[in-house]
């Protein structure tokens, strides 16, 4: 079925309007008329079946049908991803979106790459995514800031899942389980990693919980890859219940 992000409200009945490309993506891509169903989702609603109503040159007309799925929150999991070069930056968003990330927020380090990034066009990736995905909301991108000042206002009721390549931190599972907090976020350096101040700074942080990814030297895309999917076998949706048999032995 095919699955599109609207930003108005859904609910039996109500209707909505697409112009520019979704309306393009689902009459001339898809070949969608009158009659047919495509299934829509706000981040907020749910997932409603929805009934092509209208077709004009460049927009269509859409009304809600029926529930399909009741909205769920997703896990409260940020990336805070340096910024790298354009494609494997674009890869990240995607397979972060797959991943289940609520919100991706994009770092300047002293070792970044990029000087800029088109926000726009990530947030379209991260909708397609989503789309394609089956999730019921889409990631939020957040500009990026400096690594200092992100540090400095941290959160201190949100964990840090740091990917340390410096070899002397722990197995992650391990470690993610003996915190076992709700609250997490992952963060991964630039392709020429974090230089020893940052590092230091980074550990220094009391929410830090540094973890190891192995022994291999791994491509930024690669790491946030690794990275949030192990977070989600041990503590996020992919969580079974052998892991939650082992938190109160890990923590003592």
């Amino acid at each position: 079925m095919i699955r599109l992000f609207v930003r108005a409200p859904l609910r039996e009945g109500s209707e909505v309007t697409l112009e520019g490309d979704p309306a393009h993506y689902l009459t001339r891509v898809m070949r969608l008329g009158e009659g047919d169903e495509a299934w829509l989702f706000n981040g907020s609603d749910g997932e409603w079946s929805a009934r092509i109503v209208e077709v004009r040159k460049r927009a269509c007309r859409l009304r809600a049908e029926a529930l399909v799925r009741v909205q769920s929150p997703p896990p409260d999991l940020e990336l805070h991803m340096a910024l790298v070069k354009r494609a494997p930056l674009e890869m990240i968003v995607e397979k972060a979106t797959e991943l289940g990330v609520n919100r991706i927020r994009l770092l300047r380090t002293e070792r970044t790459n990029a000087d800029h990034t088109n926000l726009e066009r990530l947030a379209a990736i991260a909708c397609e995514a989503a789309e394609q995905c089956g999730r019921l909301d889409v990631p939020e991108i957040i500009p990026a800031a400096r690594l200092a000042d992100r540090l400095a206002t941290w959160d201190a009721d949100r964990a840090l899942m740091f990917c340390d390549e410096a070899g002397d931190a722990p197995g992650a599972v391990a470690a993610l389980l003996r915190r076992g907090h709700a609250r997490w976020a992952v963060l991964v350096g630039p392709e020429g990693g974090f230089t020893p101040e940052e590092r230091d700074s980074i550990r220094a942080l009391p929410a830090t919980t540094p973890v190891s990814l192995g022994s291999r030297v791994l491509r930024a895309e690669t790491a946030v890859i690794a990275a949030l999917s192990i977070w989600q076998s041990t503590l996020g949706e992919g969580a079974g219940l052998e892991v939650g048999a082992a938190l109160p032995q890990l923590r003592g």
